[in-house]
């Protein structure tokens, strides 16, 4: 599928950032900065409102750059990356199995992958390599099955024994015997993003379009009228609005319950913890087969993972301490030699889990009202493709081709996107 690129239109106001406009700023003690994004005040009406502002800030991009509207409003309730769009381990990938789901990762790699270039924003992309750990012969056969699913959409994928990854990952336990390192699924395209890059970048280049970006301003309210999403009741006053998109993550229940809406969506907090500074240790992403966790190190040296939710339903962005024994268990017994690191922090972001593992972007049974939820742990590196295709459905009033399976009706109709196989149990995928 081919992607539309137009060419960059920022405003004369905004600075383009280059080697050259360091230089210059640094031979004038850096005095020439511009802010990255305007403060506007809420305008009475707007065309498009977007409530959120993770998935929400690419949608208004892309409706700016792709389809040419400017009278767009990003709603935040607090600043700009207090929401999952900074809460989360920054990993990237594609390597999923099933048809609706193979295409629309892909087309955020592809994004990803461009993804500095368009927004001129160094987004600290990182293609790594994610490698998916195997310790069983059915687990390598469930990961040869999806590399060849994966290969079949044009998606790289390798398959590797013990001895390749032992030369890759070496820090690992090879030798326990309860867990045996059998081999793994690799994506070299694959890696990690810096999550905060991502949301400023996105906010300055969608307020260079035209967007209005509203911070702590939380929605109160949906005003229906006949049927219809007319605007929004904020804590910074009334705003009408032609169309309205919700991108709330965790809150998409208790958002859309604002205009009398139910989704199949449970809310979770999933915890990511960041250790102490260390010299280069992992030069890769890595996921544990044999439990829930997942790991890689950052710029500064930390280890930044994660693993499973926290088992009840909460909204709040913390979790509790069942669950990083959990987690940290999953790093020993992956690599004992981090036994002794200390952790510096954990946080917790709110995760819309949908029924079936599989995220929802669609029009609602409300006009004018339009849903993007459902990401369970899939969501920031979904960030471009969701914004693209969102933005899409949005300007067009229907789906784009590989957004087409996200439907929220498919629960009722039976077709459903169960990834993990787990069945309609929100906390299992």
């Amino acid at each position: 599928m081919s992607i539309v690129r137009i060419a960059n239109r920022d405003t004369d106001r905004v600075m383009r950032y280059s080697a050259l406009s360091i230089l210059a700023n640094g031979l004038r003690g850096n005095r020439g900065w511009t802010p990255a994004w305007r403060e506007p005040e809420p305008k009475a009406e707007y065309d498009v409102v977007i409530v959120g502002a993770g998935h929400g800030l690419a949608t208004a991009y892309y409706l700016a750059r792709e389809h040419g509207l400017r009278n767009i409003a990003v709603l935040e309730k607090g600043y700009l990356g207090s929401g999952n769009i900074g809460r989360n381990t920054t990993i990237v990938r594609s390597n999923y199995l099933l048809p609706g789901n193979v295409p629309f990762y892909e087309l955020s790699m592809k994004l990803w992958e461009g993804l500095e270039q368009d927004l001129n924003y160094n987004t600290m992309v990182s293609q790594r390599g994610v490698i998916n750990l195997f310790h069983s012969d059915p687990q390598r056969d469930a990961y040869a099955r999806r590399g060849n699913a994966m290969r079949l959409h044009g998606v790289d994928a390798e398959l590797l024994d013990a001895a390749d990854v032992k030369r890759m990952v070496p820090i690992l336990d090879f030798d326990n015997a309860r867990f045996p390192i059998k081999g793994g699924l690799l994506q070299r395209r694959g890696g990690t993003v810096r999550h905060d890059a991502v949301v400023w970048g996105y906010g300055r280049a969608a307020d260079a379009r035209g967007v209005d970006i509203i911070q702590n301003c939380e929605v109160t309210g949906i005003r229906v009228e006949a049927g219809r999403a007319v605007g929004v009741e904020t804590s910074r006053g009334p705003i009408r609005a032609k169309k309205i998109a919700l991108a709330v993550a965790g809150n998409s229940s208790r958002v859309a319950a604002m205009a009398g809406l139910r989704l199949p969506i449970e809310t979770h907090v999933l915890q990511a913890f960041v250790t102490e500074g260390i010299k280069p240790f992992l030069d890769h992403v890595v996921t544990f087969g044999a439990g829930h966790f997942y790991v890689s190190q950052s710029d500064k040296g930390g280890l930044v993972f994660g693993g499973d939710l926290d088992g009840y339903n909460s909204y709040a962005q913390r979790g509790n301490l069942p669950v990083v024994e959990d987690v940290c268990e999953g790093g020993m017994a992956l690599m004992p030699a981090i036994g002794r690191l200390r952790l510096l922090r954990g946080w917790g972001g709110l995760m819309d889990m949908s029924m079936d593992g599989s995220p929802i972007i669609d029009v609602t049974p409300v006009a004018g009202l339009y849903l993007n939820a459902g990401w369970c742990y899939g969501g920031f590196k979904a960030t471009p493709a969701s914004g693209f295709c969102f933005a899409h459905l949005i300007a067009r009033d229907e789906p784009h081709p590989v957004a087409a399976a996200y439907r929220l009706d498919r629960f009722a109709s039976g077709r459903v996107i169960d990834e993990k196989g787990m069945g309609a149990q929100p906390n299992l995928h």
